[in-house]
């Protein structure tokens, strides 16, 4: 009898929470969202995303949360519509037990910013852009160029974090411009002349053959001398001067025995310079020549001791 009992009980416990639970879903499922609460995690003091921003941009894409049965919200939906955001990196939503829903979200953390041509907008790793307005300004790299699905802006950003890894290419470059795939220039803070790095491969090599040119070259032959600096090819450093007529390269091996250039064979300068050059050249032998013969033909013979005559020359010179 006393075990009777006891398993009398534990079915009525048993079935007592089983109506309990049953009346708490069907509760649930009849509660109404009472609010939104968005909150942006990595919000600072460039922040350009509010929670304001959020809902608005939930109401502008037909989703309504507040009023809504929660067992009708799909949290998925919400956070897939957020992340079409261009603003927007990711999305978290989270249905609370007291009728609220939580929106957590993370604005777009800009790598570079693109200009091409009268666009200007942000990328972020991802690839994601974001238009570039006059309210949020992020100090990032500056790249300028046309880009595509098939060649992203952010195929560079291997070479631009090599770049801001590295103190003194940091100070040096203020922006890249992307001409073609082939020709990256990257726009130096000295001013007279840009360097062209060729593709966005091997980088490495590239950089330290521009080092190895800025010590041993530049200081040499002058900052103002190049217009531009090309290490796009392997194991030379091809430089043209500012202002030519002919283009002349100049070839630098910094791979050679590991040695510094040799200045006086890395002359740049035009054929018509060197023309010229040998012309004037030659018509001075020629003047030199012709007052040499005139002087010994004025030049007295002498009538005695030579010796005496050339110390007599000495002592009126």
């Amino acid at each position: 009898m006393k075990r009777l009992i006891q398993n009398s009980i534990l079915i009525v416990l048993a079935i007592a929470l089983t109506a309990g639970i049953l009346w708490a879903r069907d509760k649930s499922r009849g509660e109404v969202c009472t609010a939104v609460n968005v909150e942006v995690i990595n919000s600072d003091s460039t922040a350009f995303v509010t929670p304001e921003g959020v809902i608005q941009d939930l109401k502008s894409q037909g989703v309504k949360i507040v009023g809504k049965r929660m067992a009708d919200i799909d949290a998925s939906k919400i956070e897939e519509s957020l992340q079409h955001s261009p603003y927007l990196e990711s999305a978290d939503v989270v249905k609370c037990q007291d009728g609220r829903v939580l929106v957590r979200v993370s604005q777009l953390v800009p790598v570079l910013r693109v200009f091409d041509g009268d666009n200007s907008y942000y990328v972020n790793r991802a690839g994601k852009h974001m238009a570039a307005t006059a309210n949020y300004h992020s100090d990032v790299p500056v790249v300028q160029g046309h880009f595509t699905k098939r060649y992203p802006a952010t195929r560079l950003l291997p070479l631009i974090d090599y770049v801001e890894r590295d103190s003194l290419l940091h100070s040096l470059v203020t922006m890249y411009q992307v001409r073609d795939t082939n020709n990256i220039i990257l726009v130096p803070d000295i001013s007279g002349h840009v360097v062209n790095i060729g593709n966005a491969d091997g980088f490495e090599n590239k950089f330290a053959k521009l080092k190895l040119f800025y010590s041993e070259v530049m200081p040499k032959r002058g900052w103002n001398t190049f217009d531009t600096i090309s290490v796009k090819w392997n194991h030379q450093v091809v430089a043209t001067r500012r202002v030519k007529a002919v283009q002349q390269p100049l070839q630098f091996d910094p791979d050679d025995d590991e040695q510094a250039p040799d200045i006086e064979t890395m002359t740049v300068g035009s054929a018509a310079d060197e023309k010229k050059a040998a012309q004037d050249k030659g018509a001075k032998k020629q003047e030199d020549s012709k007052k040499q013969e005139t002087a010994k033909k004025q030049e007295p013979k002498p009538a005695a001791a030579p010796t005496e005559k050339l110390s007599t020359n000495k002592k009126n010179n």
